[in-house]
């Protein structure tokens, strides 16, 4: 099941009732409850910690967190159960389902990340290895990376099986000889890359940006062929690299709708890579729990998040 975390600050605005000013053809209400999906990675998690934070102790929002992946968090825009996802990587066919077709949903401007997917392995492999980053190369060290899961093929590890990949799709249509192996989650996956470069141990796999371990581990991108629109549009036939993405936020149309002023900061709440992965570092090295890496990002960058507030 879902877990439902309720999130029970009611924090006000601050110096008093304060009147927060609707723009023309909209009656403001009050902010109300927002149900936030949160989809598995600390990147998004980062996102919703700083969102999170302040419609509760600017706006005075009820906010509603709900663990989903990404499929889910669509579906729970159409059931009512989803006010926002806070990032969305790419999924234009959801898009076109959920936004042009069955209108239930909107976009709701970008978040400001630039998202890249790829194959990467630890820097030790490629100082070693140099020609190891020319995807033509990589049947030639299929043995160097075969493990008890991927018998007598390279294995290739991959994240949560929920996560956006093409990587079984590529590996077969570049003729390669290696399998999908998941690690089964993004901690894990992060874990395995940690090891692999402090013990010097063969690994190849997929990995993304904005994460904050590129800060601490500059992993090494393999390139493949060079994406061109359109050219994953077949996941059965797919032979290029992955799309680079202007992640966005999507909203319940209802929601948008309904005149809160959430939905006013939620549209423009924008930052960057790095602001990101400050946040999500906070949150998986030194511990902190969201609140409080929020307030640490939110103390030290008070005239970017003041632009996102409503009018008052």
């Amino acid at each position: 099941m879902v877990a439902l975390l309720l999130v029970l600050v009611m924090a006000g605005c601050g110096g008093g009732e304060a009147r927060i000013v609707a723009p023309p053809g909209v009656t403001r209400t009050g902010c109300g409850t927002v149900r936030i999906a949160v989809n598995p990675w600390v990147g998004y998690a980062a996102n919703v910690a700083v969102v999170s934070y302040l419609l509760r102790t600017e706006l005075g929002c009820t906010v509603l967190e709900t663990d989903l992946t990404e499929d889910q968090s669509w579906q729970g825009l159409a059931a009512g159960t989803v006010d926002v996802i806070l990032e969305n990587w790419g999924h234009d066919d959801l898009k076109k389902r959920y936004i042009d077709d069955r209108k239930v949903a909107v976009e709701q401007g970008l978040t400001g990340n630039k998202g890249v997917i790829g194959w990467y392995v630890p820097p030790w492999l490629a100082k070693k290895h140099p020609d190891i980053t020319n995807y033509k190369n990589l049947n030639d060290y299929a043995e160097l990376f075969r493990t008890g899961k991927s018998g007598d093929r390279g294995q290739f590890l991959a994240g949560d099986p929920s996560f956006v990949t093409n990587d079984a799709a590529l590996i077969t249509n570049l003729g390669l000889n290696y399998q999908v192996v998941y690690a089964g989650s993004e901690d894990a996956l992060i874990t395995a890359f940690r090891q692999a470069e402090t013990n010097r141990t063969p690994l190849i796999g997929y990995f993304y940006t904005p994460q904050w371990l590129l800060s601490e581990i500059p992993l090494v991108h393999i390139p493949l062929p060079i994406y061109k629109p359109g050219c994953d549009a077949d996941a059965k036939t797919v032979a290029c690299d992955y799309q680079p993405y202007d992640l966005d936020k999507i909203a319940r149309k209802a929601f948008v709708d309904s005149g809160t002023p959430a939905a006013d900061l939620i549209k423009n709440f924008r930052w960057t890579n790095n602001d990101q992965n400050a946040v999500a570092r906070d949150i998986t090295v030194k511990k902190l729990t969201r609140d409080a890496a929020a307030k640490r990002w939110l103390d030290a960058h008070r005239p970017t998040w003041q632009k996102w507030l409503p009018p008052k």
